[in-house]
């Protein structure tokens, strides 16, 4: 099975299978569609795949990240960098963009070049080249996000606890309306941060309407359509919660353009926190995870596997951290002990 017999059942010139299979922008959505169905039909894989790693080593990794503009990947490129240095690996780092075909592109361009094993956050849920790889004997692993099911290791924190913390301060200052700006569902960390907002509202006796949640994809412009919608329902939230960092910066440039205030209209709080949140005004409340120990973590799960050994998945906890973007500033001395209750209670 090869390129011509892709290109044959797809309609299609070899040169538009081989500008889809690179990830080029010329090709028509309905063109890269028949050819994207084509090489699932047929099982199609590029040569790079079947080749993918020697026996000699190239000390070299493969970091594919899902948005090198995400502030959290650039923290987590940079802490991989370091811990690859330190063990004598250098880094090949791809960018998905959040589209599935450019991080297949950037794995076929990766095996191309003989790197010794790949760290992977999938876009948009992965892909199936992703899962090929790993069973072609790929060392991977997966890093934040994963691909359920899979029989690879994965380095992640785990968000529940902090946001069942956030959503006990939101309660604890009086806040009833709450709603998520949330990660396309199909991506692991855009499905669970949902689901650990609406169980730790239930536990309150809070529901989460459909009309309060809004559907992001991470980047900031659907923080700010999401938002907008928010702020046009007839009884709007008292407060909006990004499932991530940008989609947050996005709610803010919404709430701003309305005339709106935060906190003294809206509250707003994130997941993901950057160390620049302290510059907003008013600084935002949000949920940190250990990104420089996830990267350290993902570099020597990894690292053991090109050795010969067998690695454990990590997960690490996030953690709330608490500033002015809520209402803080009328936060009474018992609220606080109640998270800090909370918190040695778990």
């Amino acid at each position: 099975m090869g390129i011509k017999d892709v290109a044959a059942r797809a309609g299609v010139s070899v040169a538009t299978v081989s500008r889809v299979l690179n990830a080029h922008t010329s090709v028509s959505p309905a063109a890269r569609e028949r050819v994207l169905a084509a090489v699932e039909a047929l099982g199609y894989r590029p040569n790079a795949l079947a080749r993918s790693l020697r026996t000699d080593q190239t000390r070299t990794l493969g970091l594919i990240i899902s948005d090198v503009l995400n502030p959290y990947f650039t923290a987590l490129a940079r802490s991989v960098e370091e811990e690859a240095r330190a063990l004598g690996y250098s880094i090949v780092f791809g960018n998905a963009d959040e589209r599935p075909e450019l991080q297949d592109h950037h794995i076929r361009t990766l095996l191309d070049r003989r790197i010794d094993g790949l760290l992977v956050s999938p876009a948009d849920g992965g892909s199936p080249l992703v899962l090929d790889a790993a069973r072609a004997g790929t060392p991977m692993v997966f890093v934040d996000r994963w691909i359920p099911g899979a029989d690879v290791p994965v380095v992640r924190s785990d968000g529940r606890a902090a946001v069942r913390d956030l959503v006990a301060h939101l309660h604890g200052l009086g806040h009833r309306r709450l709603a998520i700006i949330a990660g396309p569902a199909a991506t692991t960390t855009g499905s669970e941060r949902v689901a650990a907002f609406r169980e730790a509202l239930a536990a309150y006796g809070i529901a989460l309407p459909d009309a309060y949640i809004g559907q992001g994809d991470f980047q900031a412009a659907s923080g700010r359509r999401a938002t907008e919608r928010f702020l046009a329902l007839p009884e709007p939230p008292e407060v909006v919660f990004a499932a991530d960092n940008l989609m947050a910066l996005g709610a803010l440039d919404a709430i701003r353009a309305r005339g709106l205030r935060v906190p003294h209209d809206i509250a707003l709080a994130a997941f993901d926190d950057i160390p620049w949140f302290v510059h907003t005004d008013p600084p935002l409340t949000a949920i940190a995870q250990p990104t420089e120990e996830l990267g350290r973590a993902a570099v020597r799960a990894l690292t053991d596997l090109i050795e010969g050994r067998t690695p454990e998945s990590v997960t690490l906890p996030a953690r709330l951290v608490v500033r002015n973007s809520c209402g803080e500033r009328t936060t009474t001395a018992a609220t606080r002990a109640t998270l800090a209750t909370r918190r040695s209670d778990a």
